[in-house]
């Protein structure tokens, strides 16, 4: 019985890592993906905006 409770949770996190994984692929695309999208989006504008107002140079650019 010792070589069941030494595998128990190597296999418990394999199962729980797989349906990670699973859900992880299977909430990719969908019907959210353009508002998501459009978010990520929205903050790199913002973010460029605030550099390019702040006069900042990115780094190793001059």
């Amino acid at each position: 019985m010792d070589y069941v409770s030494a595998l128990l949770p190597p296999v418990v996190m394999a199962i729980f890592f797989t349906a990670l994984v699973v859900t992880i692929v299977k909430s990719q695309g969908g019907p959210n993906k353009a508002k998501e999208d459009a978010a990520v989006d929205a903050a790199f504008a913002r973010a460029e905006a605030a550099r390019q107002a702040d006069g900042s140079v990115e780094p190793g650019k001059a």
